[in-house]
């Protein structure tokens, strides 16, 4: 498969030549339109000396960038969802990444169509920091989304909301019918908020925020989990992206940054 040449932001450090893309059987190239940050991609940096030799497979430099919407420009042996020219939103391997490029490659089961209605600027800050806050509230807080208002309500804290995990997590939380308390101080000062208001113990909580004054805080099951998003089907993503082409579900963006 021939190469293609680009431009792209690269792991300084890591750069040995031109920047090359080839796609395999199952994966797309797309023409990037807009793609997001997320912390992986600074926390990868950061420990890049660690993270290099994983790297040492990859057949181009380590570009950051997991969160991608664009146009389908190429397709692998055995694609059937997507042809050229198909607006698409994607989350890219945390392995490989490559979303902060002019071009990337992604595979064909983790990616969905982009409604006309969803902006390439709101699809691509979607993927991880959505795909979270969803696991989160529907796997372990067992928040029945496809069912809004069937059960109990369930009393959720979110910490840290202002971050893209927390702003989804809040608004998917409030389309479950749940009561959301929504927590945004530093933990000196706010660690009373913790506590709920009414009483009544927390179902469940989105813990964002890198610290949190768990003492203060009143659980009705005594379980913790930590996960690491590593999405194998396009299930998730196709259901928060009818959301936001229904208009009930939003990306907060800060600043939207150009090539030069």
């Amino acid at each position: 498969m021939a190469r293609r040449l680009m431009h792209a932001l690269v792991y300084g450090g890591f750069v040995d030549g031109a920047v090359g893309l080839k796609h395999e059987k199952g994966e797309i190239v797309i023409k990037v339109e807009a793609a997001s940050i997320n912390p992986l991609d600074w926390k990868i940096y950061n420990l890049r000396l660690l993270v290099r030799p994983l790297l040492s497979t990859v057949s181009h430099p380590p570009i950051p960038g997991n969160d991608v919407a664009g146009e389908v420009v190429e397709v692998g042996s055995g694609v059937q969802k997507f042809k050229p020219g198909d607006k698409v939103i994607t989350v890219l391997s945390v392995y490989t990444a490559g979303g902060l490029s002019e071009y990337c490659v992604a595979k064909e089961k983790v990616t969905v169509l982009r409604p006309a209605e969803v902006s390439a600027a709101e699809g691509a800050g979607l993927p991880i920091a959505g795909l979270t806050a969803l696991i989160s509230l529907t796997q372990y807080a067992d928040l029945k989304l496809d069912q809004p208002g069937s059960g109990p309500q369930k009393n959720i804290l979110v910490t840290a909301d202002s971050g893209g995990v927390g702003q989804y997590a809040v608004q998917l939380a409030k389309l479950g019918n749940a009561h959301v308390l929504i927590h945004y101080k530093a933990v000196g000062e706010g660690a009373a908020s913790l506590r709920s208001p009414s009483g009544r113990k927390y179902d469940a909580v989105v813990h964002c925020a890198p610290t949190v004054a768990w003492s203060k805080l009143t659980f009705s099951k005594k379980k913790l989990f930590t996960f690491m998003l590593t999405p194998n089907d396009d299930e998730g993503l196709k259901f928060l992206v009818g959301l936001m082409k229904e208009g009930k579900l939003k990306t907060v963006i800060d600043s939207k940054h150009a090539w030069s």
